[in-house]
Protein backbone atom coordinates (compact mmCIF):
# COMPACT_ATOMS: atom_id res chain seq x y z
CA UNK A 1 0.00 0.00 0.00
CA UNK A 2 2.15 3.23 -1.05
CA UNK A 3 1.69 6.37 1.04
CA UNK A 4 -0.87 9.19 0.33
CA UNK A 5 1.83 12.72 -0.28
CA UNK A 6 -0.06 15.67 0.08
CA UNK A 7 1.32 18.34 -2.44
CA UNK A 8 4.28 20.69 -1.15
CA UNK A 9 3.73 24.15 -1.68
CA UNK A 10 6.73 25.90 -3.39
CA UNK A 11 8.32 27.81 -1.16
CA UNK A 12 7.76 31.14 -3.51
CA UNK A 13 4.29 29.89 -3.96
CA UNK A 14 3.98 30.03 -0.03
CA UNK A 15 5.51 33.72 0.18
CA UNK A 16 3.59 34.81 -2.78
CA UNK A 17 0.48 33.93 -0.86
CA UNK A 18 1.39 35.24 2.86
CA UNK A 19 1.28 38.33 1.00
CA UNK A 20 -2.27 37.99 -0.88
CA UNK A 21 -2.83 37.55 2.59
CA UNK A 22 -1.24 39.91 4.32
CA UNK A 23 -2.69 43.00 1.49
CA UNK A 24 -5.94 41.28 1.94
CA UNK A 25 -6.39 41.64 5.92
CA UNK A 26 -4.72 45.35 5.47
CA UNK A 27 -7.16 46.64 3.40
CA UNK A 28 -10.17 45.03 5.31
CA UNK A 29 -8.77 46.26 8.40
CA UNK A 30 -8.74 49.89 6.53
CA UNK A 31 -12.06 49.56 4.97
CA UNK A 32 -13.28 48.43 8.92
CA UNK A 33 -11.60 52.25 10.05
CA UNK A 34 -12.76 54.11 7.17
CA UNK A 35 -16.68 52.76 7.35
CA UNK A 36 -16.19 53.01 12.01
CA UNK A 37 -14.59 56.99 11.31
CA UNK A 38 -17.39 57.77 8.33
CA UNK A 39 -20.18 57.05 11.33
CA UNK A 40 -18.81 58.12 14.42
CA UNK A 41 -17.50 61.36 13.22
CA UNK A 42 -14.55 63.33 14.74
CA UNK A 43 -14.74 61.82 17.70
CA UNK A 44 -14.72 58.25 16.31
CA UNK A 45 -11.18 59.49 13.96
CA UNK A 46 -9.79 60.15 17.63
CA UNK A 47 -10.45 56.82 19.30
CA UNK A 48 -9.54 54.89 16.14
CA UNK A 49 -6.28 56.63 15.98
CA UNK A 50 -5.68 55.83 19.37
CA UNK A 51 -6.92 52.01 19.39
CA UNK A 52 -4.35 52.31 16.21
CA UNK A 53 -1.58 53.84 18.51
CA UNK A 54 -2.42 52.26 21.89
CA UNK A 55 -2.79 48.81 21.28
CA UNK A 56 1.11 47.87 19.55
CA UNK A 57 2.00 50.44 22.77
CA UNK A 58 0.05 48.49 25.32
CA UNK A 59 1.66 45.12 23.84
CA UNK A 60 5.32 46.14 23.43
CA UNK A 61 5.04 47.68 27.33
CA UNK A 62 3.75 44.08 28.70
CA UNK A 63 6.12 42.59 26.30
CA UNK A 64 9.01 44.91 26.74
CA UNK A 65 9.69 46.69 30.77
CA UNK A 66 12.06 49.03 29.25
CA UNK A 67 10.01 50.04 26.33
CA UNK A 68 7.36 51.23 28.89
CA UNK A 69 9.92 52.73 31.01
CA UNK A 70 10.90 55.28 28.04
CA UNK A 71 7.42 55.93 26.92
CA UNK A 72 5.99 56.89 30.14
CA UNK A 73 9.00 59.00 30.87
CA UNK A 74 8.41 61.26 27.84
CA UNK A 75 4.17 61.13 28.09
CA UNK A 76 5.13 62.53 31.59
CA UNK A 77 7.31 65.64 30.52
CA UNK A 78 4.42 66.06 27.40
CA UNK A 79 1.63 66.14 29.82
CA UNK A 80 0.15 69.34 29.97
CA UNK A 81 1.56 70.23 26.64
CA UNK A 82 -1.17 67.35 25.56
CA UNK A 83 -3.77 68.60 27.55
CA UNK A 84 -3.77 71.78 26.63
CA UNK A 85 -4.49 70.53 23.16
CA UNK A 86 -8.27 70.20 24.32
CA UNK A 87 -8.35 66.82 22.68
CA UNK A 88 -11.16 64.69 23.64
CA UNK A 89 -9.89 62.37 25.77
CA UNK A 90 -8.84 62.71 29.42
CA UNK A 91 -4.64 62.67 28.94
CA UNK A 92 -4.48 62.39 32.56
CA UNK A 93 -5.94 59.25 33.14
CA UNK A 94 -4.41 58.24 30.21
CA UNK A 95 -1.36 58.57 32.40
CA UNK A 96 -2.54 56.77 35.43
CA UNK A 97 -3.69 54.20 33.21
CA UNK A 98 -0.17 53.64 31.12
CA UNK A 99 1.40 53.94 34.53
CA UNK A 100 -1.06 50.78 35.66
CA UNK A 101 0.23 48.59 32.76
CA UNK A 102 3.60 49.65 33.47
CA UNK A 103 3.70 48.11 37.00
CA UNK A 104 1.60 45.18 35.62
CA UNK A 105 4.20 44.48 32.90
CA UNK A 106 6.55 44.69 35.75
CA UNK A 107 4.90 42.24 38.04
CA UNK A 108 4.73 40.01 34.77
CA UNK A 109 8.27 40.40 33.97
CA UNK A 110 9.25 39.32 38.13
CA UNK A 111 6.76 36.18 37.04
CA UNK A 112 9.01 34.87 34.22
CA UNK A 113 12.20 36.00 35.59
CA UNK A 114 12.01 37.00 39.17
CA UNK A 115 14.41 39.21 40.80
CA UNK A 116 13.54 40.63 44.00
CA UNK A 117 16.98 40.97 45.44
CA UNK A 118 18.00 43.87 43.92
CA UNK A 119 14.46 45.41 44.74
CA UNK A 120 15.39 45.38 48.67
CA UNK A 121 17.59 47.96 50.38
CA UNK A 122 16.46 50.96 52.44
CA UNK A 123 15.41 53.38 50.26
CA UNK A 124 12.55 50.92 49.04
CA UNK A 125 11.67 49.78 52.55
CA UNK A 126 11.28 53.31 52.89
CA UNK A 127 8.88 53.81 49.63
CA UNK A 128 6.90 50.92 50.62
CA UNK A 129 6.72 52.28 54.11
CA UNK A 130 5.37 55.79 52.56
CA UNK A 131 2.70 54.39 49.80
CA UNK A 132 1.63 51.97 53.30
CA UNK A 133 1.36 55.49 55.05
CA UNK A 134 -0.37 57.14 52.46
CA UNK A 135 -2.64 54.10 52.21
CA UNK A 136 -3.93 54.26 55.91
CA UNK A 137 -4.80 57.45 55.60
CA UNK A 138 -8.68 56.86 53.87
CA UNK A 139 -8.81 55.70 58.19
CA UNK A 140 -7.99 58.94 59.02
CA UNK A 141 -10.68 60.14 61.74
CA UNK A 142 -9.56 64.21 60.84
CA UNK A 143 -10.35 63.80 57.03
CA UNK A 144 -13.19 66.05 56.07
CA UNK A 145 -13.71 64.05 53.35
CA UNK A 146 -12.84 60.07 51.42
CA UNK A 147 -13.14 60.97 48.29
CA UNK A 148 -9.96 63.57 48.42
CA UNK A 149 -8.48 60.76 49.31
CA UNK A 150 -9.18 58.48 46.68
CA UNK A 151 -8.74 61.02 43.57
CA UNK A 152 -4.99 61.59 45.56
CA UNK A 153 -3.78 58.32 46.35
CA UNK A 154 -3.98 57.45 43.02
CA UNK A 155 -1.08 59.59 42.03
CA UNK A 156 0.72 59.21 44.84
CA UNK A 157 0.61 55.07 44.96
CA UNK A 158 0.65 54.67 41.35
CA UNK A 159 3.93 57.28 40.90
CA UNK A 160 6.06 56.31 43.92
CA UNK A 161 5.38 52.30 42.96
CA UNK A 162 7.17 53.41 39.41
CA UNK A 163 10.67 53.28 41.78
CA UNK A 164 10.37 49.84 41.16
CA UNK A 165 9.69 49.58 37.91
CA UNK A 166 12.89 51.50 36.64
CA UNK A 167 14.61 49.38 39.46
CA UNK A 168 14.03 46.40 37.90
CA UNK A 169 14.16 47.92 34.19
CA UNK A 170 17.09 49.66 33.54
CA UNK A 171 19.87 47.60 34.42
CA UNK A 172 22.46 48.23 31.17
CA UNK A 173 24.60 51.76 31.03
CA UNK A 174 23.08 51.67 27.60
CA UNK A 175 19.41 52.70 28.47
CA UNK A 176 20.65 54.93 30.96
CA UNK A 177 22.43 56.70 27.88
CA UNK A 178 18.99 56.99 26.51
CA UNK A 179 17.51 58.19 28.65
CA UNK A 180 19.76 60.80 29.73
CA UNK A 181 20.09 61.66 25.99
CA UNK A 182 15.74 61.97 25.85
CA UNK A 183 15.58 64.05 28.81
CA UNK A 184 18.31 66.49 27.63
CA UNK A 185 16.37 66.69 24.26
CA UNK A 186 12.68 67.80 25.81
CA UNK A 187 14.52 69.58 28.19
CA UNK A 188 15.91 71.87 24.79
CA UNK A 189 12.85 71.31 23.42
CA UNK A 190 11.05 73.16 26.93
CA UNK A 191 13.80 75.71 27.00
CA UNK A 192 13.31 76.67 23.17
CA UNK A 193 9.28 76.90 23.60
CA UNK A 194 9.53 79.68 26.84
CA UNK A 195 11.88 81.29 24.75
CA UNK A 196 9.20 81.54 21.77
CA UNK A 197 6.65 82.19 24.65
CA UNK A 198 9.10 85.18 25.52
CA UNK A 199 9.99 86.53 22.28
CA UNK A 200 7.23 86.07 19.83
CA UNK A 201 3.97 85.35 22.24
CA UNK A 202 1.84 82.91 23.79
CA UNK A 203 -0.30 80.44 21.09
CA UNK A 204 -4.32 81.15 21.79
CA UNK A 205 -4.86 78.48 23.73
CA UNK A 206 -2.21 79.46 25.72
CA UNK A 207 -3.33 83.21 25.93
CA UNK A 208 -6.90 81.66 26.91
CA UNK A 209 -6.13 79.75 29.35
CA UNK A 210 -4.11 83.21 30.91
CA UNK A 211 -7.83 85.19 30.55
CA UNK A 212 -10.10 82.42 31.82
CA UNK A 213 -9.58 82.94 35.63
CA UNK A 214 -8.84 86.03 37.26
CA UNK A 215 -6.68 84.04 39.64
CA UNK A 216 -4.29 82.77 37.10
CA UNK A 217 -3.47 86.51 36.30
CA UNK A 218 -3.18 87.11 39.88
CA UNK A 219 -0.30 84.69 40.10
CA UNK A 220 1.31 84.61 36.46
CA UNK A 221 1.39 88.51 35.71
CA UNK A 222 3.87 90.10 37.88
CA UNK A 223 5.22 93.71 37.16
CA UNK A 224 3.60 94.07 33.98
CA UNK A 225 4.95 91.05 32.96
CA UNK A 226 3.97 87.38 32.15
CA UNK A 227 5.67 84.71 33.75
CA UNK A 228 6.32 81.88 31.25
CA UNK A 229 5.67 77.88 31.42
CA UNK A 230 6.70 76.33 28.62
CA UNK A 231 4.86 73.07 27.95
CA UNK A 232 4.17 72.72 31.78
CA UNK A 233 1.68 73.22 34.19
CA UNK A 234 2.96 76.36 35.62
CA UNK A 235 6.45 78.19 35.73
CA UNK A 236 7.48 76.46 39.10
CA UNK A 237 7.09 73.07 37.55
CA UNK A 238 9.03 74.73 34.30
CA UNK A 239 11.44 76.45 36.41
CA UNK A 240 12.56 73.46 38.67
CA UNK A 241 12.77 71.13 35.85
CA UNK A 242 15.11 73.63 34.22
CA UNK A 243 16.80 73.81 37.14
CA UNK A 244 17.82 70.09 37.14
CA UNK A 245 18.65 69.82 33.18
CA UNK A 246 21.35 72.19 34.08
CA UNK A 247 22.30 70.00 37.20
CA UNK A 248 22.33 67.23 34.61
CA UNK A 249 24.30 68.88 32.19
CA UNK A 250 27.32 70.29 34.29
CA UNK A 251 27.46 66.82 36.38
CA UNK A 252 28.16 64.80 32.62
CA UNK A 253 30.52 68.11 31.98
CA UNK A 254 32.51 66.70 34.82
CA UNK A 255 32.56 62.95 34.05
CA UNK A 256 34.70 61.31 31.21
CA UNK A 257 33.01 62.96 28.23
CA UNK A 258 34.38 63.96 24.79
CA UNK A 259 35.09 67.34 24.42
CA UNK A 260 32.10 68.66 21.88
CA UNK A 261 29.94 67.12 23.85
CA UNK A 262 31.21 69.04 26.88
CA UNK A 263 30.64 72.45 25.03
CA UNK A 264 27.08 70.76 23.66
CA UNK A 265 26.87 70.54 27.24
CA UNK A 266 27.36 73.69 28.24
CA UNK A 267 25.50 75.16 25.94
CA UNK A 268 22.48 73.42 27.18
CA UNK A 269 23.38 74.28 30.94
CA UNK A 270 23.21 77.88 29.35
CA UNK A 271 20.22 77.49 27.63
CA UNK A 272 18.31 76.25 30.67
CA UNK A 273 19.27 78.86 32.93
CA UNK A 274 18.57 81.79 30.29
CA UNK A 275 15.02 79.94 29.53
CA UNK A 276 14.52 79.88 33.90
CA UNK A 277 15.18 83.61 34.39
CA UNK A 278 11.72 83.99 32.63
CA UNK A 279 9.31 81.73 34.79
CA UNK A 280 10.10 84.70 37.41
CA UNK A 281 10.56 81.75 39.77
CA UNK A 282 12.44 82.83 42.94
CA UNK A 283 12.76 79.78 44.54
CA UNK A 284 14.39 78.08 41.40
CA UNK A 285 16.89 81.32 41.38
CA UNK A 286 18.76 79.64 44.44
CA UNK A 287 18.64 76.51 44.07
CA UNK A 288 21.64 76.43 41.31
CA UNK A 289 24.47 77.97 43.60
CA UNK A 290 23.15 75.66 46.75
CA UNK A 291 23.56 72.43 44.16
CA UNK A 292 27.00 73.89 42.81
CA UNK A 293 27.96 74.05 46.39
CA UNK A 294 27.01 70.28 47.04
CA UNK A 295 28.80 69.77 44.06
CA UNK A 296 31.99 71.80 44.95
CA UNK A 297 31.95 69.72 47.94
CA UNK A 298 31.79 65.74 46.57
CA UNK A 299 33.98 66.59 43.67
CA UNK A 300 37.02 69.01 44.93
CA UNK A 301 39.45 68.92 42.76
CA UNK A 302 41.41 72.52 41.27
CA UNK A 303 38.92 72.06 38.40
CA UNK A 304 35.82 72.45 40.39
CA UNK A 305 36.92 74.72 42.96
CA UNK A 306 38.02 77.30 40.06
CA UNK A 307 34.76 76.75 38.70
CA UNK A 308 33.11 77.17 41.84
CA UNK A 309 34.93 80.23 42.48
CA UNK A 310 33.91 81.87 39.15
CA UNK A 311 30.11 81.02 39.21
CA UNK A 312 30.16 82.32 42.70
CA UNK A 313 31.66 85.61 41.74
CA UNK A 314 28.84 85.66 38.34
CA UNK A 315 26.19 85.22 40.79
CA UNK A 316 27.50 87.97 43.10
CA UNK A 317 27.45 90.59 40.62
CA UNK A 318 23.94 89.19 39.26
CA UNK A 319 22.79 89.95 42.47
CA UNK A 320 24.17 93.21 43.52
CA UNK A 321 24.32 95.21 40.11
CA UNK A 322 22.09 97.86 39.39
CA UNK A 323 18.97 97.61 37.55
CA UNK A 324 15.65 98.36 36.16
CA UNK A 325 15.07 95.12 33.91
CA UNK A 326 12.16 92.84 36.11
CA UNK A 327 13.36 90.06 35.20
CA UNK A 328 16.91 90.33 36.41
CA UNK A 329 15.36 92.34 39.56
CA UNK A 330 13.00 89.25 40.22
CA UNK A 331 16.35 87.02 39.85
CA UNK A 332 17.77 90.09 42.88
CA UNK A 333 14.99 89.65 45.30
CA UNK A 334 15.22 85.59 45.43
CA UNK A 335 18.60 86.26 47.91
CA UNK A 336 17.02 89.35 49.86
CA UNK A 337 13.99 87.12 51.00
CA UNK A 338 13.01 89.65 53.69
CA UNK A 339 12.08 91.98 50.96
CA UNK A 340 9.63 89.53 49.47
CA UNK A 341 5.87 90.30 49.72
CA UNK A 342 4.79 86.65 49.30
CA UNK A 343 7.65 85.13 51.23
CA UNK A 344 6.67 86.76 54.14
CA UNK A 345 2.99 86.23 53.77
CA UNK A 346 4.10 82.45 53.40
CA UNK A 347 5.87 82.56 56.50
CA UNK A 348 2.70 83.96 57.86
CA UNK A 349 0.38 81.60 56.61
CA UNK A 350 2.87 78.18 57.97
CA UNK A 351 2.93 80.27 61.33
CA UNK A 352 -0.90 80.30 61.17
CA UNK A 353 -0.99 76.53 60.40
CA UNK A 354 1.27 74.89 63.05
CA UNK A 355 -1.17 74.57 65.98
CA UNK A 356 -3.22 72.60 63.64
CA UNK A 357 0.04 70.41 62.73
CA UNK A 358 1.16 69.64 66.51
CA UNK A 359 -2.63 68.96 67.60
CA UNK A 360 -2.97 66.20 64.38
CA UNK A 361 0.09 63.89 64.47
CA UNK A 362 -1.86 61.72 61.25
CA UNK A 363 -2.87 65.68 59.75
CA UNK A 364 -6.29 66.49 57.82
CA UNK A 365 -6.25 63.72 55.54
CA UNK A 366 -4.92 63.12 51.87
CA UNK A 367 -5.99 65.60 49.75
CA UNK A 368 -6.94 68.15 52.39
CA UNK A 369 -6.14 71.42 50.77
CA UNK A 370 -5.25 72.23 46.99
CA UNK A 371 -7.92 71.53 44.52
CA UNK A 372 -9.49 67.91 45.48
CA UNK A 373 -10.05 69.70 49.31
CA UNK A 374 -11.83 72.92 47.61
CA UNK A 375 -14.14 70.21 45.56
CA UNK A 376 -14.77 67.50 47.92
CA UNK A 377 -14.83 69.61 51.27
CA UNK A 378 -15.17 73.32 50.65
CA UNK A 379 -16.15 73.97 54.28
CA UNK A 380 -13.68 72.33 56.05
CA UNK A 381 -10.20 74.34 57.79
CA UNK A 382 -7.89 73.19 55.20
CA UNK A 383 -9.79 73.23 52.01
CA UNK A 384 -8.78 77.15 51.36
CA UNK A 385 -5.21 76.96 52.82
CA UNK A 386 -2.18 77.57 50.50
CA UNK A 387 0.34 75.10 51.36
CA UNK A 388 3.04 76.60 49.24
CA UNK A 389 5.44 74.31 50.52
CA UNK A 390 6.03 70.39 49.90
CA UNK A 391 6.60 69.92 53.28
CA UNK A 392 4.13 72.32 54.41
CA UNK A 393 1.26 70.35 52.27
CA UNK A 394 2.69 67.12 53.97
CA UNK A 395 2.67 68.32 57.84
CA UNK A 396 -0.81 69.50 57.22
CA UNK A 397 -2.49 66.79 55.27
CA UNK A 398 -0.68 64.03 56.72
CA UNK A 399 0.34 64.75 60.34
CA UNK A 400 3.85 65.53 61.77
CA UNK A 401 4.22 61.24 62.04
CA UNK A 402 3.66 61.46 57.79
CA UNK A 403 6.41 64.18 57.90
CA UNK A 404 9.08 62.56 59.59
CA UNK A 405 8.44 59.45 57.64
CA UNK A 406 8.80 61.68 54.53
CA UNK A 407 12.25 63.26 55.93
CA UNK A 408 13.33 60.18 56.15
CA UNK A 409 12.76 58.48 52.75
CA UNK A 410 15.04 61.85 52.07
CA UNK A 411 17.49 61.62 54.07
CA UNK A 412 17.69 57.47 52.56
CA UNK A 413 17.81 58.43 49.02
CA UNK A 414 20.74 61.05 49.80
CA UNK A 415 22.61 58.91 52.17
CA UNK A 416 22.58 56.07 49.30
CA UNK A 417 23.71 58.51 46.88
CA UNK A 418 26.13 59.89 48.84
CA UNK A 419 27.67 56.07 49.71
CA UNK A 420 27.47 55.23 46.01
CA UNK A 421 29.29 57.96 44.50
CA UNK A 422 32.30 57.35 46.99
CA UNK A 423 32.37 53.85 46.71
CA UNK A 424 31.46 53.46 42.31
CA UNK A 425 34.45 53.04 40.46
CA UNK A 426 33.27 53.08 36.97
CA UNK A 427 34.26 56.72 36.40
CA UNK A 428 30.82 56.83 34.01
CA UNK A 429 28.30 55.13 36.49
CA UNK A 430 29.65 57.49 39.46
CA UNK A 431 29.03 60.37 36.86
CA UNK A 432 25.42 59.39 36.50
CA UNK A 433 25.17 58.77 40.55
CA UNK A 434 26.34 62.21 41.04
CA UNK A 435 24.02 63.91 38.58
CA UNK A 436 21.05 62.05 40.50
CA UNK A 437 22.33 63.06 43.59
CA UNK A 438 22.55 66.71 42.91
CA UNK A 439 18.86 66.71 41.59
CA UNK A 440 17.58 64.65 43.88
CA UNK A 441 19.09 67.61 46.43
CA UNK A 442 17.68 70.11 44.15
CA UNK A 443 14.27 68.66 44.37
CA UNK A 444 14.08 68.72 48.16
CA UNK A 445 15.61 72.25 48.72
CA UNK A 446 12.96 73.68 46.28
CA UNK A 447 10.21 71.26 48.02
CA UNK A 448 10.87 73.95 50.69
CA UNK A 449 9.67 77.06 49.12
CA UNK A 450 7.37 75.36 46.46
CA UNK A 451 5.65 71.61 45.97
CA UNK A 452 8.85 70.61 44.18
CA UNK A 453 7.99 67.17 43.51
CA UNK A 454 4.04 66.82 43.38
CA UNK A 455 3.69 67.53 39.78
CA UNK A 456 4.22 66.03 36.86
CA UNK A 457 7.16 65.25 34.98
CA UNK A 458 9.18 66.07 38.40
CA UNK A 459 7.43 63.38 40.36
CA UNK A 460 8.07 60.89 38.21
CA UNK A 461 12.23 62.36 37.47
CA UNK A 462 12.42 61.99 41.68
CA UNK A 463 11.91 58.77 41.91
CA UNK A 464 13.72 58.00 38.29
CA UNK A 465 16.54 59.73 40.03
CA UNK A 466 16.73 57.99 43.20
CA UNK A 467 16.64 54.68 41.37
CA UNK A 468 19.22 55.60 39.27
CA UNK A 469 20.91 56.25 42.42
CA UNK A 470 21.03 52.68 43.77
CA UNK A 471 21.00 51.59 40.35
CA UNK A 472 24.42 52.86 39.34
CA UNK A 473 25.72 51.16 42.65
CA UNK A 474 24.34 48.07 42.12
CA UNK A 475 25.77 48.26 38.06
CA UNK A 476 29.45 48.87 39.54
CA UNK A 477 28.83 46.46 41.81
CA UNK A 478 27.75 43.13 39.40
CA UNK A 479 30.76 44.76 36.99
CA UNK A 480 33.17 44.13 39.77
Amino acid sequence: MQDIQLPITPPGKSKRLRQVFAILGSLLVSIGFAVYVAQAGLPGSFVALAAMIGLPVLYATLAYPQFGVVTVLIFAYLLFAIIRMDLPFPAGTLMDGFQIILILSFFIAQRNKPNWRDLKGPVSMMILVWVGYNIFEVVNPSAASKLSWVYTIRSVALVMLCYFVFLYSIRTKQLIRLILKIWLFLSVVAALYALKQEFIGFSSAEDAWLHSDPSIAELLFIDGHWRRFSIFSDPVAFSYNMVISTLLSVALITGPTKQWKKIVLAGCAFLFVWAMLYSGTRGAYVLLPVSLALLAVLKFNRKVLGFAIVAAFGIAIAVFIPTSNPTLYRFQTAFRPSEDASFNLRKANQKKIQPYILSHPFGGGLGATGAWGQRFAPHSLLADFPPDSGYVRVAVELGWVGLILFCMLVFLILRQGIINYFHIRDPELKTYCLAMLLIVFALNIGNYPQEAIVQYPSSMYFLLAAALIVITGQLDKSKE
